[in-house]
């Protein structure tokens, strides 16, 4: 089988000469997976290369490209970004108009979404409907208003899409219970909309709210765009937005308030979807254009809420992150379903919220009270498990480039190396 391969992750290593970069939420593949060291024991005394405190609340990754680490960030009430160097300088901060205030005080704010560069440029989402292009030296090049330009936001919570780079375009995905839902594709360059493209379901009550980031693959030749959301994965071209095919069967007694906030993952063009508030996890098989998608196995007793998946060389990563067996990390092989392995972290009544990452063998998971958990992984499961504790509420997700390990909390960009 045609093994998926991330579009994006194709244009970097291809135009890129730098060390490492992480360009978008979960990494050059998307996957939330780093061919990167990282110390696996750190702490506000020990291995702290550096942390700067922020100017206010934000659940954003941090983006890398080469030199630059971009962060967005409410500066003084208003949609900002920042930009560091590796010594921790800030080298430059923009403000982009005013935020709109995040309804989760615990878990959510303005700055939900995580930037996206390609090198030449940055992008940034906010809960405003701010949608902006900066160069990567600050200048901004253009700013629209998703809201104003397409319509209201209906979401119960904080939106926390993030854009995703496809058809050579920039591609934002809005899907929700009442409002409008839909794809749109901008240029990079302008703004400009090359095409939007209707995903409009009828659901039940907050079950067509979505807060999932797609995913840009290659299936059988076709650049295609998997979105995640309204009890259905769907496929569309990158090109022309148009749908290729749906996978629906995950709410098939059509729960209230099943809403997805953890997004698919994908390896070997199978896709892991969590669904049903946690408790459920499926796998499918991707089809390209025309052909459709195949389940090949679904779990109901594993899946997660918030925490995305992760995926790499044909396993799926997947840590319970609320509710009875909350800590819980399984390994299973994405083409049957099969479970490899199961570790459990130690316990604890706070729950996760930060999608861990995995550096070469080494998983780092956060908690949403500030506690860090590094483990190696085996093929018999977790071993040498470390507690890392900042004291700071961490809903952001870790970053592991050029031997160095980012973390973001409620207060700080932490940079921790041995």
């Amino acid at each position: 089988m045609k093994q998926s391969i991330s579009v994006l992750a194709l244009w970097i290593f291809a135009s890129a000469s730098v060390a490492e970069n992480w360009p978008s939420w979960r990494g050059i593949n998307e996957n939330g997976a780093s061919a990167s060291d990282a110390p696996t024991s750190f702490s506000n005394e020990h291995n702290l290369a550096w942390k700067v405190e922020l100017p206010g609340r934000g659940c954003s990754t941090p983006a890398v490209w080469g030199k630059r680490i971009f962060v967005t960030s409410a500066i003084d009430q208003q949609d900002g970004i920042l930009a560091y160097d590796w010594s921790g300088k800030e080298l430059w901060r923009a403000s982009l108009g005013e935020l709109r205030p995040g309804r989760g005080k615990r878990v959510g704010s303005s700055a939900n979404s995580s930037p996206i560069t390609d090198g030449k440029h940055v992008f940034i989402y906010f809960k405003s409907g701010n949608f902006a292009a900066l160069s990567t030296s600050g200048k901004v090049i253009w700013k629209t208003n998703i809201i104003e330009r397409y319509g209201e936001d209906k979401l119960w919570w904080d939106q926390g899409t993030s854009p995703v780079f496809a058809g050579g375009n920039l591609v934002l995905a809005v899907m929700q219970t009442e409002g409008s839902s839909y794809l749109v594709s901008l240029d990079k360059k302008t703004g400009k909309e090359i095409w939007k493209s209707p995903r409009q379901y009828e659901t039940t009550r907050e079950s067509g709210d979505a807060y999932t980031t797609p995913h840009v693959v290659d299936i059988d030749g076709v650049e295609t765009i998997v979105c995640w959301g309204a009890n259905r994965l769907t496929g569309h071209n990158a090109e022309t937005g148009e749908l290729a095919w749906e996978v629906d069967g995950f709410n098939p007694s059509n729960e209230q308030y099943w809403r997805v906030i953890a997004s698919a993952a994908i390896t070997d063009n199978i896709a892991a979807v969590p669904f049903a508030r946690g408790n459920s996890i499926a796998g499918v098989k991707l089809g390209a254009s025309g052909s459709g998608s195949d389940w090949l196995w679904k779990k109901e007793d594993i899946g997660t809420d918030a925490v995305t998946p992760i995926a790499h060389e044909g396993k799926f990563y997947i840590l319970k992150d609320s509710g009875i067996g909350r800590g819980k990390v399984v390994c299973l092989d994405a083409r049957t379903g099969e479970t490899l392995w199961e570790s459990t972290l130690p316990r604890s009544s706070k729950i996760f919220y930060s999608s861990p990452i995995l550096a070469k063998n080494k998983l780092y998971i956060p908690r949403e009270d500030g506690m860090v958990f590094c483990a190696t992984v085996t093929k018999d499961g977790l071993t040498d498990i470390s507690e890392n504790m900042l004291q700071e509420t961490i809903i952001a997700s870790p970053v592991a480039v050029n031997n160095k390990l980012l973390l973001r909390s409620d207060q700080h960009l932490f940079c921790f190396e041995e």
